[in-house]
């Protein structure tokens, strides 16, 4: 039996996970129907291929609410607390997703469809904006010593479990019903399904009790009046070289779970299936290499992960789209796992990591802002691989484009500095940005 200095942070830890993993779920099929159904339902009378963009322009929207609703959602969780925030965040991203299951095509309303589907896509975001930073939070600051890195990467599996379950479910939907039928009704299952999983999150989310740091420092200073404009006004630069660090774990997720996706089955003549299955097997491969990456953390340090992590997507880049290119899905998996391990050495460390660098009265607002930045050139990228193959009719440009965005996140994490051995209850000065440990 789990001793009780270990039960609190594992039922948090355990909380977090289950309401990330809903969250996130609610979130990527949205990406998932944007790249195989949403052009022919709310944008069928442009070009197919046009279709195709707009529908992942539409996907982005929730990608610039993100930074604001982790605004929002940052300035009450600093000042307020972290367990409100989880809930309501969790609250407003169902009746989204429920909105978005109900929402009549342009067949039946004109374009006040896509309109509608906007809004509604800005409202996801809103809310996934103040996820992150309050469930990584709640995990790392229950966590005990020496075993942030650890804890804190149980919120970061509901990532890849949530697409697990997310493109599981397109996938069956996929092999179970007729393309007509897909079409019309089944593509709404994933969306209306939700709202079951968001009564299961809300009943889990309310029993965990306020993180006991957040506690102690409100015991010892008044919360600051706006923590979003004192942390961007003292921690500018901070911010922004997080933010760099994470930009192309980010990006190249949504790449590969999105815009890939649809170019797959419809340039490189993959089945809908397949893919589908393929970015299943891969997204469950996530789940043990974030646990066991930001376990390792604890060991090593959290910046020599990102530093390898983000060395090895640029030097990888190129092969893993030939090996795309190839048409053969085994070669297709086998690039897929690389490109993950290179995303995991970021997100397995990254709640500690982010957690550690801003002091606890500021720590939601720098946290949040830091990785909802990020997420901006994550939610267009999926439209400027689009873009880039209309251009240039090569893959190798999407190619170029990751081994940039790997480069200025291997950049902006020699730029940080190493935060192991910083307590969360120390002082309240967050670490000074170092060229160099």
């Amino acid at each position: 039996m789990a001793s009780a200095s270990l039960r609190v942070p594992r039922r948090v830890a355990a909380a977090s996970l289950v309401g990330t993993t809903i969250e996130w779920f609610d979130f990527f099929i949205y990406g998932t129907a944007a790249a195989l159904v949403f052009n022919k339902v709310f944008f069928p009378s442009v070009d197919p291929a046009v279709g195709t963009i707009a529908a992942l322009g539409t996907f982005a929207t929730g990608f610039i609410a993100r930074p604001i609703g982790g605004a929002v959602f940052a300035h009450f969780g600093d000042r307020v607390g972290r367990k409100p925030m989880l809930v309501y965040s969790l609250l407003l991203m169902g009746a989204a997703t429920v909105g978005i299951g109900l929402l009549p095509g342009y067949a039946t309303i004109g374009v006040l469809a896509p309109v509608l589907l906007v809004f509604l896509r800005f409202a996801q975001g809103f809310g996934v904006g103040g996820e992150w930073g309050g469930a990584a939070l709640m995990a790392v600051e229950n966590a005990p010593d020496g075993r942030r890195g650890f804890y804190g990467s149980w919120p970061q599996v509901g990532v890849p479990l949530g697409l697990v379950l997310g493109t599981g479910s397109f996938l069956v939907l996929d092999l179970t019903v007729s393309e007509a039928a897909f079409m019309s009704w089944g593509w709404r299952i994933p969306f209306l399904a939700s709202a079951v999983l968001i009564a299961v999150g809300m009943w889990i989310r309310l029993t965990v009790a306020e993180s006991p740091v957040f506690q102690r420092d409100q015991e010892k200073r008044e919360a600051s009046r706006m923590p979003v404009l004192q942390v961007l006004r003292e921690h500018p630069k901070l911010i922004f070289l997080a933010a760099g660090s994470f930009v192309a774990t980010n990006a190249t997720f949504y790449i590969s779970s999105v815009w890939l996706v649809s170019y797959a089955t419809t340039q490189l003549d993959y089945e809908r299936s397949t893919i589908l299955g393929a970015n299943t097997l891969l997204s469950a491969s996530d789940i043990p290499m974030i646990l066991l990456l930001g376990l390792l953390s604890d060991k090593v340090g959290r910046r020599p992960l990102f530093l390898a992590g983000m060395g090895l997507l640029a030097l990888f880049s190129v092969p893993y789209f030939l090996l795309v290119q190839t048409g053969v899905v085994g070669l297709f998996i086998l690039g897929g796992l690389v490109v993950q391990a290179c995303r995991s050495a970021v997100y397995g460390p990254q709640s500690a990591y982010f957690s550690e660098l801003f002091p606890t009265h500021l720590r939601y607002s720098g946290a949040s802002l830091s990785y909802q930045l990020a997420s901006i050139v994550g939610g267009v990228a999926p439209a400027i691989c689009g873009l880039l193959v209309l251009w240039t009719g090569s893959l190798m440009a999407v190619a170029g484009f990751t081994v940039l965005l790997a480069l200025i996140s291997l950049a902006s994490s020699w730029g940080m500095t190493e935060t192991l051995t910083r307590g969360l209850d120390g002082s309240s000065e967050p670490p000074r940005v170092a060229a160099q440990t």
